[in-house]
């Protein structure tokens, strides 16, 4: 077992492990730490606590301290002087007539170097504007492409629930995703309802698909022939999540469905459900 700390440099985003070196970090903490581009300042997301050595890579970067008052007075200082370099970035990026839209930027903690985030359609020729840039700044300039959920995650904003996006709320990182999943859950595969503001599909498809695959496992599909208590019939209708079937008997073809339990039926024949898979939309 090795003892480690959770931090995460961003309000959402990756935690990374870190050594505690002995100091008592508590969850919300803001603390100093080494990283494999230097100091920086991340956010405490547990207290000191014990994983498996299988979960850590190794060699563990330390955590040089708790953030003190100039610390933290520098954080806040690094915010104001991203609002600027962002605008100074945005004229530059006019100037050079570049196609491309700038998102973030992000100072070090020692500002020594300025991340600019930004997306375009293709690849974009942005070395003279890193000169330029890095010649008003006198810093090491960096400039990121970055995809539309990355964009979503950045800057934020309300989702087709109404909720604020789990991107840039919750969510560690980014998980696979696929038309199959709408599938096995029922939903519309109109693309409007099924996907996210960023254009691809919605993060919270993945949220509930182990239930839904568990249900399609235990449940008879449409087509599939069925011993109930009524008698044999074919199955014309599902409802997953209740376990509800529509049963057509054999006996009475003109009839009515009979609503049965899926767990009050034997199965004779499978259903013909055309569960193929689907390319997975991740970018």
């Amino acid at each position: 077992m090795t003892k480690v700390v959770g931090v995460r440099f961003k309000d959402t985003g990756k935690t990374y492990y870190f050594d505690p070196c002995g100091i008592d970090c508590k969850k919300g903490q803001v603390l100093v730490v080494e990283t494999a581009k230097g100091i920086e300042c991340g956010t405490a997301q547990s207290d000191v606590k014990e994983v498996e050595d299988d979960e850590v890579v190794a060699p563990l970067k330390p955590v040089k301290r708790i953030a003190t008052e100039e610390d933290l007075k520098i954080i806040e200082e690094n915010r104001a002087y991203e609002k600027d370099a962002l605008v100074v970035c945005a004229e530059k990026i006019k100037d050079h007539n570049l196609e491309m839209f700038l998102t973030d930027a992000e100072y070090s903690f020692d500002r020594t170097k300025i991340i600019f985030y930004f997306t375009a359609d293709g690849r974009v020729d942005f070395r003279e504007l890193v000169k330029d840039l890095a010649a008003y700044f006198r810093k090491r300039i960096e400039l990121r492409q970055i995809g539309v959920r990355d964009e979503s995650r950045l800057l934020g904003g309300l989702g087709i629930c109404g909720r604020p996006f789990c991107c840039s709320t919750f969510l560690d990182d980014f998980h696979s995703v696929s038309i199959k999943m709408a599938k096995d859950q029922g939903l519309s595969l109109a693309p409007g309802k099924i996907s996210g503001t960023c254009g691809r599909l919605l993060c919270c498809l993945k949220y509930e698909q182990n239930s839904y695959e568990y249900l399609n496992k235990i449940t008879p599909r449409k087509g599939a022939v069925v011993d109930c208590r009524e008698g044999r019939g074919t199955v014309v209708d599902v409802s997953i999540l209740t376990g509800m079937l529509k049963v057509q008997l054999d006996k009475s073809p003109e009839g009515l469905p009979v609503s049965v339990n899926r767990s009050e039926v034997r199965v004779v024949k499978k259903g013909n459900f055309d569960n193929s898979k689907e390319k997975s939309s991740n970018d």
